[in-house]
């Protein structure tokens, strides 16, 4: 069954002055099904944040329409949907545990919280910094608890706007199979934007590889592996095979976005 539906998605940013402006997106449609982890894929600019941001109801859309169970998205559902963020959400005032505790009560489902959250922080060995300030954790464990945070949430659909990002490679590594343990325990549906070839593989079950902008659907790849995923996976031929496949249907998207900024800054102004 879908969790989500994105049907025939385009989204346009108003240009200055009565200008055409941007198309980011166009005519993108997709479904994923419950339980699903599908990965955005694509060139900087292609509109993969915008079409998340779309999908979890925080930016409407110019055209087409996204429904999430048999609920039209016309705003932010946190009962649904919850986001895991590039930076940290934690709010600095309020301990992790605490951090946890606004979050359930947001979402209307604070019952049993402390239980939850305790059980969440442990999934990712962050249990024993609970009492701890944001202040006082390295930029990778407030990732962690972000993560555990997000997927702890009673919603079906957890939305990752290139979580890893601000991190070094190794702890990349390790929260990935932090995430696809988290994954095989949950069942959750996650849409998960990355830049990353390899990170792509390694979590998902379908990449959807994404056009230079305006961005639509070049491609969709299946990834067959079950979660979780252990480190091993990496070394096998079918891991380089499929991540060899993606660089080929990115590569001239790259090459294109790549033109395009170099004729944007030799424009005169």
């Amino acid at each position: 069954m879908d969790a989500i539906v994105v049907d025939s998605v385009s989204q346009r940013f108003a240009g200055r002055d009565g200008a055409a402006g941007t198309l980011a997106l166009d005519d993108v449609s997709l479904r994923i099904e419950r339980g699903e982890f599908v990965a955005l894929l694509g060139p900087s600019g292609c509109g993969k944040s915008t079409l998340l941001n779309i999908i979890g109801g925080l930016l409407e859309a110019t055209s087409g329409s996204v429904t999430v169970g048999e609920q039209r998205v016309q705003g932010p559902l946190p009962a649904e949907m919850a986001f895991v963020f590039q930076e940290s959400t934690l709010l600095p005032w309020y301990t992790v545990l605490e951090n946890f505790r606004v979050s359930y009560e947001f979402t209307g489902r604070s019952a049993g919280w402390r239980e939850r959250a305790t059980a969440a922080l442990r999934a990712v060995g962050m249990d024993q910094f609970a009492g701890h300030y944001p202040a006082q954790l390295s930029i990778g464990m407030k990732q962690r608890i972000n993560l555990a945070r997000g997927v702890s949430l009673q919603t079906g659909i957890v939305l990752m706007d290139e979580p890893f990002a601000a991190l070094d490679e190794q702890t990349r590594l390790v929260l990935g199979e932090d995430l696809s343990v988290l994954l095989s325990r949950t069942k959750k549906t996650i849409v998960f934007v990355t830049h990353s070839l390899s990170e792509a593989v390694f979590l998902a079950d379908r990449i959807v590889v994404m056009t230079a902008r305006p961005g639509k659907v070049k491609d969709v790849i299946a990834i067959d592996e079950p979660h979780p995923r252990s480190p091993e996976f990496m070394l096998t031929s079918r891991f380089t095979e499929r991540r060899n496949r993606l660089y080929e249907l990115l590569r001239d998207e790259i090459r294109t976005t790549v033109d395009a900024m170099r004729q944007a800054r030799d424009t005169p102004r």
